[in-house]
């Protein structure tokens, strides 16, 4: 079946359900320049990612984390919503499809218009104050960072290169001392900030996951874009799918691990099936 018909087919798909939720992943977001984090085989690249425990409990985590971020945030902040992202929010705003919950952080979907939306680990522009539960902007958090740490501002293409960013505003760098690396804190109260994301290690909150399975409960398909599934949290979705015989589409470049519950699968770019939908 070539690429055509399968478009075909998944246009069939959407005009068939009338509450298709559509569950993304970091392929969507490649075409923003934001590397993925997995290959077509599904397997990690990099180093494994930091601990949300590890980083609370220790300061030398921290110093490394934001030493990083700093590094890595301006692909994110510099990143813009491709045609695959908008295309998803005009498929929303045609009733094509029902709601969206996405297990990136890069918040590309809000700013390409999707509406009815759920950031399943949390959004990367915000950060968290671990004590008064204040909420910075990451940007600001950016800009303090930069005047305390000068020596480590990315100077662009001109001068260092950030080896590869991350799509969590991480980036593949090694520094060799963090000691002296200021750490942000708490304008509010001078308590410890944290991405305003979910790391791995920690639960996502109770209320924002009744949500999504309130969502997932109503749809009548399900399709994954840009997802290797191999997180739990996203595959749960596709197995709850499964369980309650509704059907499965994915668009994804490789390998998911839920290719043995997916009845119709283009293993095409997001970011060129998306807009033939509309």
């Amino acid at each position: 079946m070539n690429l055509n018909q399968q478009i075909d087919q998944l246009s069939t798909f959407l005009q068939r359900h009338e509450r298709v939720l559509v569950l993304t992943g970091a392929g969507l977001s490649t075409a923003s320049g934001i590397p993925d984090y997995r290959d077509k085989d599904g397997v990690r690249r990099g180093r494994n990612p930091i601990q949300g425990p590890d980083f609370r409990k220790s300061e030398a985590v921290r110093r490394r984390y934001w030493a990083r971020s700093m590094a890595g945030y301006p692909t994110l902040a510099g990143a813009a919503p491709n045609a695959g992202h908008r295309a998803l929010a005009e498929l929303e705003a045609a009733g094509r499809i029902h709601a969206i919950i996405t297990q990136n952080v890069d918040g590309l979907h809000t700013a390409a218009g999707s509406r009815r939306l759920i950031e399943l680990h949390g959004n990367i522009h915000g950060v968290l104050c671990l004590d008064c539960r204040a909420v910075h902007p990451r940007s600001a958090i950016q800009d303090w960072l930069a005047q305390a740490n000068p020596s480590l501002v990315p100077t662009g293409p001109a001068g260092e290169v950030v080896p590869e960013a991350r799509p969590d505003g991480d980036a593949e760098v090694e520094l060799d001392e963090f000691q002296d690396f200021q750490l942000p804190v708490c304008a509010a109260c001078g308590g410890v900030l944290q991405p305003d994301v979910i790391f791995f290690g920690d639960n996502i909150p109770p209320q924002r996951t009744a949500d999504a399975l309130q969502w997932a409960d109503e749809a009548d398909a399900v399709l994954v874009v840009g997802s290797s599934l191999m997180v739990f949290s996203g595959f749960r979705f596709a197995k709850l799918a499964a369980q309650a015989n509704k059907p499965i589409a994915a668009i994804n470049l490789g390998k998911t691990r839920a290719d043995d519950l997916i009845g119709l699968k283009v293993e095409a770019s997001a970011v060129e099936v998306l807009p033939l939908l509309l």
